[in-house]
């Protein structure tokens, strides 16, 4: 197969910019232009491989007939951030490769944040060679304005781009990059690249205009400005002026003590019961106010609806345990249940939208993995382990038990696997509208321990597995030792990925004194030293498998069915309404496949269809 590696350069300028737009909102805009492309052939068919660099720079019909030329339809197309020049390639030339791979993606699977994901930076990684620096010099340029000189400075730093884009491709797939995984990097580029989804603005419009008439609303109520609601020291200051001590935390990004003023802060959250009403409606306009997230992204529905179709943009491999992630300013990954915008987004006419969930994934692969019997065998059985739990707490048989004790026993067992504390049981209770007494967690916790110690011994042989890791020694781990300890490596997951903790050290915590594994986290520029622990890492094996699995159905299904979306544990894909129910039962059936890998996993799914992502 040919290997097609491109890249685009476009006009852009201070207003004008991916700083200043999404990637759906720059190459959809009118500004867009084109200043030129580099398209790289190298034929890895050929017994001596051989590689040639075309550049070129025209107007878009002169641009398309160039790229025509191209064997797109039986090449593998790859770029750096592959998002950003696939989508030009196929909204604006209306081209589709036949496979795509993004370096970026690649890279950071590989490498997590401790390397970097520019394409400098990488190529400095591998001594690929210098990126240049000429992009700068075409701030606020068209193609026009650029001079026989500037262009050809242009053209050599295009095709220099293009061929370390190349090289790093060549390393990252020498350093291991699974084939696997270059399918599901090549499936979520897709989501985002060929999008079919439709937008219902008219749905949407009428609830943007009652958003903000809501939070106009609560302003009027609290009688301040929007600064001051917005402003974490000024809004500070508002509370002190009715004689309330604003919450504070530890920032997990820099570490030091900030304002705890977040919707999920405990301690910001208890205060819209004080019994000042005057503090309830500060509190109140400054979760409405700041809590922007429903109103812009409403608004940024309707914009993008108003532009054509929806891409579904994600981020591979954004997450520690290579779970995927929301993109482009439009977080695909957290809509609220029952959101409207769900019910907006809508298949094409004429297809269905079908979304099915796998069931309690995590809770099924920690009992598999750890080998407890009792538990694997009523997830396979279909009996409620719900229920199950819930009974031996209560200590009465199943028909008994209530549906506020069946809460408590699903609580449990999907909370208390990775070694939580009854301290944290009775908070996260908490925000679920539910109080226990200390003891009575402290109980729960005894009992669900005692009833599944083929888990709390895998939290144990996870501590000893990061002891393994400090001395750069290996051992197995979890059933038929489907997890492979590789000593400073980290962990060795079934796909060939890692799971890594770098610079893995002990440290002295200064409050407790206690000593404790730590290991370094980066967020921006900033580098945390993050906790970790026997617990810990079984619930990021745990996940790290359930991301594999979710990620084996989605090949499953996009051999008969276009995949538009992934959502944690769920499949998003479309199908021709007259074989919607063939379709749902086609879906049904892969994502009760087991991999090879996780022979005796008991895997099970929920689902439906309809018009829109809502009504499934």
């Amino acid at each position: 197969m040919k290997i097609l590696t491109l890249d685009f350069e476009t006009f852009y300028d201070r207003a004008f910019s991916l700083t200043k737009l999404t990637t759906e909102e720059y190459i959809r805009d009118s500004r867009f232009e084109v200043i030129g492309v580099s398209v790289q052939i190298d034929d890895s068919s050929r017994s001596r491989s051989s590689a040639t660099n075309a550049w070129f720079s025209g107007t878009h019909a002169e641009t398309q007939i160039f790229l025509d030329q191209f064997d797109w339809g039986n090449s593998l197309a790859v770029a750096h951030n592959a998002m950003f020049d696939m989508a030009i390639l196929n909204w604006r030339f209306g081209i589709r490769p036949l496979r795509i791979a993004d370096t970026l993606s690649m890279a950071r699977a590989l490498h997590g944040t401790q390397v970097g994901g520019s394409l400098k930076v990488l190529s400095q990684h591998y001594g690929l060679g210098q990126k240049g620096t000429e992009v700068l010099d075409a701030l606020g340029k068209r193609r026009v304005d650029f001079t026989d000189t500037e262009l050809e400075a242009y053209a050599g730093y295009c095709k220099n781009d293009t061929a370390l884009t190349y090289k790093l491709f060549k390393c990252l797939m020498a350093e291991g990059f699974p084939l696997v995984e270059l399918k599901l990097v090549d499936l979520t580029l897709r989501m985002f690249t060929e999008p079919v989804l439709e937008v219902g603005a008219y749905l949407l419009e009428t609830y943007l205009d009652e958003l903000r008439a809501k939070k106009a609303t609560w302003l009027d109520q609290a009688d301040v400005s929007r600064e001051q609601i917005m402003s974490n020291p000024k809004f500070a200051e508002l509370l002190k002026a009715q004689g309330v001590i604003p919450p504070t935390k530890i920032s997990e990004r820099t570490g030091k003590e900030a304002f705890a003023f977040a919707k999920t802060d405990e301690a910001f959250k208890a205060l819209q019961d004080h019994e000042n009403p005057v503090v309830q409606v500060l509190i109140g306009a400054r979760l409405g106010v700041k809590s922007t997230i429903d109103e812009t992204r409403t608004a940024r529905f309707i914009d993008i609806g108003n532009r054509g179709t929806l891409p579904i943009p994600l981020k591979y491999y954004a997450a520690h345990t290579g779970r995927w992630g929301g993109d482009d300013k439009i977080n695909m990954q957290n809509l609220p249940r029952g959101s409207i915008l769900k019910n907006a987004m809508l298949a094409p006419v004429g297809y269905s939208f079908l979304d099915c969930d796998s069931s309690q994934i995590e809770a099924r692969t920690l009992a598999w993995l750890a080998e407890q019997k009792n538990l694997v065998d009523t997830f396979a059985r279909g009996d409620d382990v719900y229920k199950m739990m819930a009974s031996s707490i209560y200590a009465k048989p199943e028909g008994e038990i209530s549906k506020e004790e069946r809460f408590i026993g699903k609580t449990t067992i999907l909370g208390c696997g990775y070694g939580m504390g009854a301290t944290k049981f009775q908070a996260q209770l908490k925000t679920m509208g539910v109080e226990l007494a200390q003891e009575e967690c402290e109980r729960i916790i005894r009992i669900y321990r005692a009833a599944n110690s083929a888990i709390t011994g895998l939290w144990r042989l996870c501590g000893i597995a990061l002891e393994a890791m400090l001395s750069n020694k290996s051992i197995n781990l979890g059933i038929n030792g489907i997890l492979q300890v590789e000593g400073k490596k980290g962990i060795r997951l079934p796909n060939g990925l890692y799971i890594k903790y770098p610079n893995l050290r002990r440290s002295k915590d200064e409050e407790t004194g206690k000593t404790e594994l730590v290991y370094d986290t980066k967020r921006g520029r900033t580098v945390i030293p993050t906790r970790i622990y026997g617990g810990k890492v079984v619930e990021n094996v745990c996940q790290a498998l359930a991301r594999i699995i979710i990620g084996y159905h989605l090949l499953l299904v996009a051999r008969r069915y276009k995949v538009v979306m992934t959502v944690h544990d769920a499949v998003g894909s479309i199908a021709k309404e007259s074989e919607a129910e063939e379709a749902m039962e086609y879906i049904y059936k892969c994502m009760k496949e087991t991999p090879d890998w996780a022979q005796g996993l008991p895997l099970d799914c929920e689902g439906g269809y309809g018009a829109s992502y809502g009504e499934c």
